[in-house]
């Protein structure tokens, strides 16, 4: 592949700090944390809470854009470091919580307060609120948001009690859903299904620094499964979560992970079907894996479900208000976010 024409330099470079600027017509402000944030639908769910409860709040991505369409790679965003995100937060009065995505979910961790057990546990944070003591602490409620996901759209979720669950990759995802399984769900074991062998030695070495033996007996075990015909001995597992991007294997690593899950999920004349949360739905909510689990019997649940559910635990913090009790706005944010993915799958068709 040639190299980019050099006249595309300029948009490697970061762009110059801006201030982080309060609007005075506002009560409160909440953040959006991290780059890139071009397709977040953070902001449009908030902004839905925020009008419902009659709230003069809205969510400020913090990112600025630069380079051009005409540039390669195409625009760039970049967020403040986390030295001048913090100290903006922390002098701005009418700061009320932030978001917080990639790069930064792992890196803002040792800069905060305090950090919830779901921090800890998933290894990252993905939302900052302030304690009763004024404290900024870091939470991860992508935890709250699978945990629902699953709970909220399954026939019985008694079933995932006792029985196997499976997580399909290696990275952030899968960290949250092994502490969901287990924490929530009752999942008996868990199976770990990824094409890189070191990303899963990883999530195991700190899984065991998180829960040394000596607390963790009584822990249900990671089970890593790399090969189809170990897979078709095991008992099938009642929840699936899979968090890898949607596209066609094409190494001989991933042709045989997704063989490894094509075992586990069955045939369609198999019993003992479950659900699958497909979290990847950008650009399309219905990726491969959801199309090869359905044909297979399994229930898909949309990964749009748990960023419904997480963003509605992150205004629960920053409000203080049982926002799901509040009738109405649960199905004001699922249809909002619903609008929003189908007319941007539009554009990817």
């Amino acid at each position: 592949m040639a190299a980019p024409p050099a006249t595309t330099a300029p948009s490697l470079q970061s762009p110059p700090e801006e201030p982080i600027t309060i609007p005075e017509h506002l009560d409160g402000v909440a953040y959006l944390y991290g780059h890139p944030l071009l397709n977040s639908l953070s902001p449009p769910l908030h902004q839905t809470v925020y009008n419902a409860l009659g709230l003069n709040w809205t969510q400020i991505p913090l990112s600025s854009v630069y380079g051009t369409s005409a540039t390669y790679p195409p625009p760039y965003t970049r967020s403040p470091p986390i030295e001048t995100f913090l100290a903006s937060i922390r002098s701005n009065p009418k700061f009320v919580g932030s978001s917080v995505t990639m790069p930064w979910k792992v890196g803002i961790m040792p800069h905060l307060d305090d950090l919830t057990e779901d921090a800890r546990q998933a290894g990252a944070c993905n939302t900052i609120f302030r304690d009763e003591a004024g404290r900024y602490v870091g939470t991860n409620t992508d935890c709250i948001g699978i945990r629902e996901a699953l709970l909220q759209n399954s026939p019985n979720p008694a079933d995932f009690r006792g029985k196997p669950a499976l997580i399909v990759g290696g990275g952030g995802t899968a960290r949250t859903a092994i502490y969901v399984l287990r924490k929530w769900l009752g999942a008996s074991k868990i199976y770990i299904v990824n094409r890189d062998r070191a990303e899963v030695d990883a999530i195991l070495a700190e899984d065991a620094q998180r829960n040394p033996p000596s607390t963790s007996s009584n822990l249900p075990p990671l089970v890593p499964v790399s090969d189809p015909a170990v897979a078709a001995s095991l008992e099938r597992p009642a929840a699936i979560v899979s968090g890898i991007p949607n596209y066609p294997p094409k190494t001989p690593e991933e042709i045989n992970a997704r063989e490894v899950l094509r075992t586990l999920l069955g045939t369609p004349s198999q019993s003992a079907k479950g659900v699958i949360l497909e979290m990847c739905y950008h650009p399309v909510p219905w990726t491969e894996i959801a199309d090869m689990a359905s044909t297979a019997g399994w229930k898909v649940i949309l990964g749009s479900e748990a960023l419904i559910w997480q963003g509605l635990e992150q205004a629960r913090l920053w409000t203080g208000k049982d926002v799901v009790a509040v009738p109405g706005v649960v199905d004001k944010v699922k249809e909002v976010v619903a609008k929003s993915i189908a007319e941007r799958s539009q554009t990817k068709l």
